[in-house]
């Protein structure tokens, strides 16, 4: 993700008072236990059982799709192979006559410079400006003489007809194979993405099969790797012509765009995005440390981290769109488009034109892929930890678990591989990691610091050697009292006074598609209202449902604390609940 320098504002800000605070809150919960989400909120207030069981449904969702976006780096990578990429030509069998190639465009002008490509071939300029109603023009504009100014009167190329990117077209109609699917035309599968979707998951499987351990090894190459590459990236991408413009947009601040709402919106759902929050995973892998890590200075690096990482990479990439607006006689903001459309369309189209292309392409997308399969291994950890905290036998035949996780996900995925997958893709990504995960970031606050009581809660910190000055105790109780829950809400209520229909480019998907989508984001905070109603119906007395079980309490873990530190931090727990 790459922040601009005016979304930096409330991006910090979402930060400071939700996305840090719930991402600490996560960690403190996973890492005292020593239980994944569904145990864990279960013991601290019966009645948000069900709060662990939505985090599993939102990040089981997320497997489904996130892969597919794996299955599509894959694809890029084997074509990255290809003596002539594909995508920078309009001479498939794929491509319509609108289609634009800024290579092709460029070697009909080096054999003559008065021809541009138009209709998938070299064509004089005065030929095309003539067709629609011009007198001669140069390589970027159509011009007729103002015969009351006695000036040209010019108009860009790209106003006058349509021109589809190759790289679009590739992306849209070669590796989607959308060609005018639509709901109800869903089309055909894609057999060269069934078979990139399925090495994804061979790939996954075979990383987490060895365990928590080994998976550790795993992410410090995928946590490293692809900062090798943005800094090579970046060191390539500021010696091209026009990368001084692009980098030189990209700092400068458009305040006018936070009297918007979207803006605030789109920060906080890129704040839960990017940090993995309301998803569980994290509350599943602090289970696995020592009890006494400090998972506050955890949260803070990892929170700065990721924030100068967007930064940093917000140069990688706008130094390379300067060139590429430069190499297009284009604005610089109408070659960035967000999403996919920057990986896959605006990229590939830049990448054509610098030395070594197969070598850019391929570091690019491999990064791509790294980065997308280590926020998998996350997911699939969850969802195995609650299985195996359901059934404990199970552990002796964790990998036939964790293979049974891989073909479902594997299998729930295939409809998003067809013709029209990518509006199956684009209706839960609109519903699952949006608004849903919203209310799960709210219940998780509000059981901890409400139900189970933040006082209390702090001082199960404490226990695990974590101590705060007045001011960062301060700091964590009003977060997690006050601004989380209430930034969260707010957030909330804007994108449902706001919610449009979810639509792919212009295609606005039918009403009966977008129920379906609604349904999927409910189906997330479906478990909350489920489990509260088993315990209602098992004359629990209400204030039971709001206090912890008898199982609640601290995992000292005797691998990570020796029998005189386990003692210790027993004592010095003691101390702690004394003292409040």
């Amino acid at each position: 993700m790459a922040l601009r320098s005016a979304f930096l504002v409330p991006f910090i800000l979402m930060l400071i008072t939700m996305g840090l605070p719930i991402f600490f809150l996560e960690l403190a919960i996973g890492q005292y236990s020593g239980l994944g989400p569904n145990e864990a909120f279960a013991r601290m207030a019966p009645a948000f059982q069900g709060l662990g069981y939505c985090t599993l449904v939102v990040i089981g969702f997320v497997l489904i799709y996130y892969m597919i976006i794996v299955a599509w780096t894959i694809f890029y990578i084997f074509a990255s192979f290809s003596p002539n990429l594909a995508w920078a030509h309009c001479n498939n069998d794929f491509n319509s006559n609108d289609c634009y190639s800024g290579i092709q465009d460029l070697q009909c002008q080096s054999n003559d410079t008065t021809t541009i490509f138009y209709n998938r071939t070299c064509t004089s300029i005065n030929i095309v400006c003539q067709k629609f109603g011009y007198e001669y023009g140069n390589i970027t504009h159509c011009l007729k003489n103002d015969t009351n100014n006695n000036n040209n009167n010019a108009t860009p190329f790209r106003h006058l007809y349509k021109r589809v990117l190759s790289s679009e077209e590739y992306f849209s109609d070669y590796v989607l194979g959308i060609r005018g699917a639509t709901w109800e035309n869903f089309g055909g599968i894609r057999w060269e993405l069934l078979g990139c979707l399925t090495l994804a998951w061979i790939i996954c499987y075979l990383c987490l099969i060895r365990g928590v351990q080994s998976i550790g090894k795993i992410v410090y190459f995928t946590a490293i790797f692809p900062y090798v590459v943005l800094l090579a990236l970046l060191i390539r991408g500021v010696t091209l012509e026009g990368a001084g413009e692009g980098s030189l947009w990209y700092i400068t601040p458009t305040w006018s765009t936070l009297k918007d709402a979207n803006v605030w919106g789109d920060a906080a759902s890129q704040i839960f995005y990017s940090l993995g929050i309301g998803c569980g995973s994290l509350v599943t892998l602090s289970s696995y440390n020592s009890f006494t890590n400090n998972c506050h200075r955890d949260a803070i690096f990892v929170s700065i981290t990721n924030l100068f990482t967007s930064i940093f990479a917000g140069f990688v990439i706008f130094s390379i769109l300067g060139f590429l607006a430069k190499q297009m006689q284009m604005p610089i903001d109408e070659v960035v488009k967000s999403g996919t459309g920057l990986a896959f369309i605006a990229y590939p189209e830049a990448v054509v034109r610098m030395p070594l292309p197969n070598l850019w392409a391929f570091l690019f997308f491999f990064m791509l892929f790294i980065l997308g399969l280590g926020s998998q291994f996350a997911g699939v950890q969850a969802i195995n930890a609650a299985i195996l905290d359901v059934r404990p036998d199970l552990r002796k035949y964790e990998s036939y678990v964790i293979l049974g996780i891989c073909i479902l996900c594997w299998l729930l995925a295939i409809p998003m591989i067809f013709d029209g997958g990518i509006y199956l893709f684009t209706l839960m990504d609109w519903n699952t990691a949006s608004w849903a995960i919203l209310l799960i970031g709210v219940a998780e606050v509000v059981l901890a610091s409400w139900c189970y009581g933040c006082n209390k809660f702090l001082c199960n910190i404490g226990e695990m050697q974590m101590k705060f000055g007045r001011l960062l105790h301060s700091y964590w109780w009003l977060s997690w009292v006050v601004l989380a829950p209430i930034t969260c809400l707010g957030v909330f209520v804007y994108q449902m006074y706001t919610y449009e229909s979810a639509s792919y480019g212009e295609y606005v998907f039918p009403g009966w598609a977008n129920t379906i989508g609604i349904l999927i984001g409910l189906s997330t905070l479906a478990p909350f209202p489920i489990f509260f109603g088993i315990h209602l119906w098992k004359i629990l007395r209400k204030s039971d449902l709001f206090r912890p079980t008898n199982l609640w309490g601290p995992a000292i873990k005797k691998d990570n604390l020796d029998s005189d530190s386990v003692e210790t931090v027993i004592v010095k727990s003691e101390q702690i609940r004394n003292d409040h």
